[in-house]
């Protein structure tokens, strides 16, 4: 694996030289359009902006808005406006086709399941349930893929070719926009104007490794006459995957790994020739005997020999576990396509019409290696499997004894049975999703109090289906008649040889147990807003703005588990069935108070404020205020402040979802094997004995293993709240616009947020930690053991937990030049500093606050760097246009063992042509993103491929090519 060498110093110098030598190599876009804000602040005309309901002047904004329009999106020649959001500095990832995750690992201890295929945005690293996605200000369905229900939503599910631009609102908005906008607001905007026929094609794919290859079709037509419009597009995009084996960090579990017999562990017990854990006290068998198949197939011939000398089977070792790492993806295939209707009829100032439909379509695909099947009463699947014994009859039994389970009263013979299922092929976990919404809006204006008043009136319906199909799974009831008494497998059973090593499991055996595993999921929307806004009087500094509104919403969620798993019969991540609904009803208010303008130092002093009340069915009501201040002491300097209270009600899966499973990668502090504290600390061993760790140090599992965290929804769970605190400024001197800029502007915005009663688990690692070290029962009490220490579960329900606490400061500087012989150039630079970042949660006494402040969490993945940066310097001159961008990631380290991510920098080109002879319509574009070939730093917690994909890139060149006409 490559290492990058860049030191967090260095990676600084590099985005500075980024920023200042590119123009000799880098390549562009053309430059970018007026904005509707821009040119709204040209004209002097009021608008609506993000994060106000108010019209306002734009450059007026009370909030933090960064807006990436169509020309920002193209730079990027990424084909999912997830992955360009997930790259804003104060983005802080959230789901996207990077994960590979199903049900190979469970549900996280979120009650939002998997969401696999689907991608979030998550802001202020606050998780992406508590940043609010909108579409043209309304609210949009959430997603789901068929193993759980999210309370976000997928932006895969919304088409690609409606979008005009995103405002991203950089802070907490629940009295406007109501629960969920903790972090901030996503707000997309989608096409409602077009003239004519636009279209673009782009190919891309990993250089050098042939794979990942990606396609992007989009085609739209906007055209009317008088005061009707429509617009209409369709867009197809297909990802191929990039395998783990292809790429040198994700051969082993752990990074710099060369084999399962390496100190570091991590490969799986469950081998390819089988694990065999025998119980001390054993009559017939060595007492803590573990053992393998010596040369398979066995077939369940030869006689065991206790001596482990001769005979069919030996000593297992560390060298016999099985790597999975390599049979799982990098990148997941993902293919969508879809379409959008955007129409508007004005049959005067005081009526207007308008309708938006859009529907889009997902085929996505996860994978992970052959089914680990574990069985026995140290197994810790929760169900049937760790209660089957192995009958003396079974015709592949070699021990001449029943290896009892414990189950039926008689004393337990073994302990654990291992097996890799190679001959059923790998897992695979397909999904289908579909998403509809349609929109209907009645707008208009009207005079009173001798000013112009503006009323809206919507009605959203909004559906998500999703289907997913898992292939690799056995039933368990099957398993155990196949695997008890011969006499009683009849009826279609073949007797199951779970003894025999690779090769030894015949078709015939896997068509009794196998079957393919089908599971459901859909969510439902319909949501009723009414919005009024005008103004009353006039004050010194200008007219009184108010708005005020209504809102009634209703959400559906259920989640639909194959009949298999909901009877507690599968071989992988167990699950119930789970449905809920709630609604909502919310009134609020808004007011703008210009108290002066136009003075020596004071050409405006504005305040303002909103308040909303919401009523909801599931746990009753909740108020929120927001005030602030606005003053330009000139016209170039603009300050503000505001104090923000915030809300987010559990959703439906925290609230009803159903107990189920997540194998998470956790170092056990009780293991007597290397790296645990049982041998070395007596305070530790002391408090591991008390928590069922036998006493003689038996106990020997190797660190960073999975181990099982029960999930689940929680009825009880109230709202979280919040408070934020903001303070900024933007600087845009009229000197440099007279001069040589056309655009010149800097904005430095600080914020404080706090979480109370955040819906949470608490955090397993924090469990175990506390368990072992200072014995504290509420975490010993979470923490379940079987008779032979090995953990059987973590308790991860939902819980309010204590909070969340962050602080830090954004930066946005963006510049843009007249035009010159040399061309005109353009600069964005933008940057987030998190200056902290902590969690608290309960204790029996007390509380534990976890400070996250520039360190890797681990599975659940997510990176807390102290600075984030990207910067793009684009240069247009005629019908070549080139761009570079650069992005910087500060050095991290891991919370367990404290490993040191270093920094990386990413850079990223590209090269367009607009031939003249042809209008300048069709254009030509040619980029390289990762320019450098930068690997992402090596993560021994992170869940899978040994990297965190919430904030690093796949490693690899990635190429494309992009035809447009009409961009």
């Amino acid at each position: 694996m490559k290492r990058s060498s860049l030191s967090a110093h260095a990676g600084r110098l590099a985005l500075a030289a980024s920023i200042l030598f590119v123009p000799a190599i880098a390549g562009a876009q053309a430059a970018p359009e007026q904005s509707p804000q821009e040119a709204a602040a040209q004209s002097g005309e009021d608008i609506i902006v993000t994060g106000s309901r108010i019209r306002r002047d734009p450059l007026d904004n009370p909030s933090p808005v960064v807006t990436v329009d169509e020309a920002a999106i193209a730079k990027t020649g990424l084909s999912s406006i997830a992955d360009v959001l997930q790259r804003i500095p104060a983005s802080s990832g959230g789901l996207n086709s990077k994960f590979n995750n199903s049900g190979n690992f469970g549900n996280p201890p979120d009650g939002g399941g998997v969401g696999a295929g689907s991608a979030a945005i998550d802001l202020r690293y606050l998780s992406s349930k508590r940043t609010l996605v909108l579409v043209d200000g309304l609210r949009y369905v959430n997603g789901a893929s068929a193993s759980g229900i999210p309370g976000t939503v997928d932006l895969n599910s919304i088409p690609d070719v409606m979008i005009q631009r995103v405002e991203v609102l950089q802070s907490a908005a629940s009295a406007l926009y109501g629960s969920d906008a903790i972090g901030g607001v996503v707000n997309i905007i989608t096409r409602s104007n077009q003239r004519g026929f636009r279209a673009s094609a782009q190919y891309g794919q990993y250089l050098g490794e042939g794979d990942g290859e990606t396609q992007n079709y989009q085609l739209s037509w906007g055209g009317g006459s008088g005061r009707a419009h429509i617009d209409a597009g369709a867009f197809y995009t297909k990802q191929n995957p990039v395998r783990a084996s292809d790429r040198s960090i994700s051969q082993f579990p752990n990074p710099g790994q060369t084999s399962c017999s390496d100190p570091i562990g991590g490969c799986s017990g469950a081998a390819v020739n089988g694990r065999i854990l025998f119980n001390p006290g054993n009559p017939s068998l060595p007492a803590g005997g573990v053992i393998t198949v010596r040369n398979a197939p066995l077939n369940g011939r030869g006689i065991y020999d206790p001596t482990l000398v001769g005979g069919d089977f030996r000593a297992f070792t560390n060298a016999d576990r099985f790597n999975f790492a390599p049979f799982n993806y990098f990148l997941t295939p993902n293919e969508r396509y879809g379409g959008f209707v955007n129409a508007r009829a004005e049959f005067s100032d005081a009526f207007n019409l308008r309708l938006k439909a859009n529907w889009a379509h997902r085929n996505s695909q996860n994978q992970a290696a052959f089914l680990p099947l574990n069985i026995g009463p140290d197994a810790g699947n929760g169900n049937l499997l760790d209660t089957i014994s192995v009958d003396a009859t079974n015709p592949f039994n070699p021990f001449g004894i029943t290896l009892n389970s414990g189950a039926n009263g008689q004393p337990a013979t073994y302990s654990l049975i291992g097996r890799r299922l190679v001959e059923a092929g790998q897992r695979t976990y397909s999904q289908t999703v579909d998403t509809m919404s349609v929109t209907g809006t009645i707008d208009g204006k009207f005079q009173l109090f001798g000013h112009t008043w503006y009323y809206d009136a919507n009605a959203v319906l909004g559906f998500n289906d999703a289907r997913q199909l898992f292939t690799g799974n056995i039933n368990a009831a099957r398993l155990a008649q196949a695997l008890g008494p011969v006499a009683q497998c009849t009826s279609g059973c073949v007797p199951f040889n779970i003894f025999g090593g690779q090769g030894s499991i015949t078709p015939e055996m896997l068509a009794f147990i196998a079957f393919d595993e089908r599971s459901r999921s859909q969510q439902k929307l319909r949501d009723y807003t009414l919005n009024v806004s005008g103004e009353l009087f006039d004050l010194p500094g200008g007219p009184v703005g108010i708005a005020a509104g209504y809102e009634h919403r209703y959400q559906q969620g259920s989640f639909t588990p194959d009949p298999i798993i909901q009877a507690g019969l599968g071989a992988d991540i167990p699950a119930q069935a789970a449905r809920g609904a709630f609604n909502v009803d919310e009134v609020y208010g808004e007011i703008r108070l210009p108290l002066i303008r136009d003075v020596s130092f004071l050409q405006l002093v504005e305040l303002n404020g909103a308040v909303r009340h919401a009523n909801f069915s599931t746990y009753g009501g909740n108020t929120t205020l927001t005030g602030g201040a606005l003053w330009k002491p000139t016209s170039d300097l603009l300050l503000r402040g505001q104090y923000a209270e915030s809300y987010r009600a559990a959703s439906i899966g925290e609230l009803f979802g159903a107990q189920s499973r997540f194998d998470q990668t956790l170092d056990d502090p009780c293991t007597s094997a290397a790296g645990g504290l049982f041998q070395s600390n007596a305070t530790v061993r002391a408090n591991c004995i008390a928590n069922g760790v036998p006493a003689n140090g038996s106990y020997v599992e190797p660190q960073g293993g999975q181990i099982s965290v029960q999930t689940g929804g929680n009825r009880d769970l109230a709202p979280e709240t919040a408070r934020t605190w903001l303070f900024g400024g933007v600087y845009s001197p009229a000197w440099a616009r007279s001069g040589f800029a056309s655009a010149l502007s800097l904005e430095v915005n600080y914020y404080d947020i706090k979480v109370n009663g955040a819906i949470a688990s608490i955090p397993a690692e924090v469990l175990l930690d506390r368990c072992a070290q200072t014995g504290d029962a509420l975490s010993c009490a979470a923490v379940q053991r079987t008779p032979n220490g090995f953990i059987s579960a973590i308790n991860g329900i939902l819980l309010n937990t204590g909070g969340i606490r962050t602080r830090g400061v954004d930066a946005t500087l963006t510049l843009r030049t007249r035009q010159t012989s040399a061309g005109t150039f353009g600069l964005s630079v933008s940057g987030n500093y998190l200056l902290k970042y902590e969690e608290t949660v309960p204790a029996t006494s007390g509380s534990t606050t976890t400070n996250y402040t520039g360190t890797e969490r681990g599975s659940p993945d997510q990176a807390y760097p102290h600075f984030k940066g990207q910067a793009t310097l684009d240069w247009d001159i005629g019908a070549v246009a080139a761009a570079f961008t650069g992005r910087y990631i500060d050095n991290v380290v891991e919370n367990q063992g404290g490993n040191r991510l270093s920094s990386r920098f990413y850079g990223d080109v590209q090269l367009t042509f607009r031939p003249p002879w042809l209008g300048e319509r069709l254009g030509f574009t040619l980029g390289v993103n990762n320019v450098f070939d930068t690997d992402p730093p090596a993560c021994f917690s992170c869940s899978l491929n040994n990297y965190d994909p919430t904030t690093y890139d796949v490693p690899g060149r990635f190429g494309y090519a992009r035809l447009s006409y009409g961009f």
